[in-house]
């Protein structure tokens, strides 16, 4: 039994790792979904989860499960299309690995084992959500989520946490370096991003400063700010880039993406944005642009979401979430944007710099009220009928 057991799940994996992804067709224009995940739970090494032991594991029975793969950082690195995946396992701990794709929209297979993160001087008890950027000075850095119970929490509250962005740095994503966590002036921080260049000789990161481990509280949005260094990082002042707004999609909370884009016409970003709704929070995708020469400026804001959870995308853990900390743009032009669906799996949609440029410059910015939206619709069909 336990040998056909094996046999069976390995059978299993192979036909869903080699399983090819279709585009769907037609798209909306922006983008393009693909028919399946290109990561989940399914795609995890067995001997990552199973004791292969007859002796230990005589019903060869999942010993260390895995619940979910999703939230990824991206890379194009050296042809190869690698993600950084956020791996969560039965016990609620998270931790990252590398899967690897010659094609980037299937075919991922995980390193044969998962990073190997330094602990910081202060260990955290979970890390997620890695942003990876390949920065100018020469090396890939990794920052991400690293959650520590609160110690100032009362006695017998065991959900109080605090949030800080935790550093760490390679040349080969196999062997890491990890440095001290960013210090800001926000009490907790989380979706910081590392611009890909210096900026007046400094390292810019993009924030998301709050007064709470969930509510952003008087953290008004994604901010920005300046270290000298990584090693140490610290940021003296954030400067708000893009606010929270009333009654629009970033009403609850924003945090920045994945590193942005270098294109012609400034830098490109997907963001996530946050709702309340009567049934929970409701996490979409959004874009902006930024001033090629002034990164901290935004000169293109348009209305609304690029990307929200759409069938089995909003079913998960965490339900009605789209959320990307993943990008990558090929030399010809080709976007891959990876995007994980209610904290459960991982897919991708592909767009192009030149497509995203268009949607980004050419729709209307949110008009912030009902006769607003009217105005814009109405003018947009007029415009329609003049022009048949």
């Amino acid at each position: 039994m336990r040998t056909s057991r094996l046999a069976a799940l390995t059978t299993e994996q192979e036909a869903l790792l080699d399983r090819p992804n279709r585009r769907v067709e037609p798209g909306n224009g922006i983008f393009h979904r693909y028919e399946h995940p290109v990561l989940t739970a399914g795609h995890v090494p067995l001997d990552w989860r199973y004791d292969f032991s007859a002796e230990d594991n005589p019903h060869f029975m999942e010993r260390l499960g895995i619940e979910a793969v999703f939230n990824s950082g991206a890379l194009l690195y050296e042809g190869r299309y690698l993600l950084m995946a956020r791996v969560e396992g039965w016990d609620r701990k998270s931790f990252f690995a590398i899967a690897e794709s010659q094609s980037g929209v299937d075919g991922f297979r995980f390193w044969d084992e998962p990073v190997n993160l330094p602990e910081s001087d202060v260990p955290a008890t979970n890390v997620y959500d890695a942003r990876l950027t390949a920065h100018e000075d020469g090396f890939i850095y990794a920052v991400f989520c690293a959650e520590r119970k609160d110690p100032g929490a009362e006695p017998g509250d065991t959900s109080s946490a605090v949030a800080a962005a935790g550093i760490a740095r390679t040349r080969d994503l196999r062997l890491w370096e990890r440095l001290p966590d960013l210090v800001t002036p926000s009490p907790q921080q989380r979706n910081v991003v590392l611009h890909p260049r210096y900026v007046d000789g400094k390292y810019l990161l993009y924030t998301r400063p709050q007064d709470g481990f969930i509510d952003a509280g008087s953290g008004g949005g994604i901010a920005w700010g300046m270290t000298q260094s990584m090693e140490g990082a610290r940021i003296e002042v954030e400067t708000l880039l893009d606010p929270r707004v009333y009654h629009t999609i970033k009403e609850a909370k924003n945090g920045a993406g994945a590193p942005p884009l270098d294109t012609e016409r400034g830098w490109l970003h997907v963001a996530h944005g946050v709702r309340h709704t009567a049934a929970g929070l409701r996490y979409v995708l959004y874009a902006f642009l930024c001033d090629k020469n002034e990164p901290w400026r935004v000169t293109h804001r348009p209305g609304g979401f690029l990307l929200a959870p759409e069938g089995d995308e909003r079913i998960g853990d965490v339900s009605n979430v789209v959320f990307s900390n993943g990008l990558i743009a090929e030399p010809s032009g080709r976007v891959l944007l990876y995007y994980g669906a209610s904290d459960t799996r991982l897919h991708v949609a592909e767009t192009s710099i030149e497509r995203l440029l268009d949607y980004v410059t050419g729709t209307p910015p949110d008009a912030l009220t009902s006769p607003g939206s009217v105005e814009q619709r109405l003018a947009l069909i007029r415009k329609n009928r003049g022009a048949r």
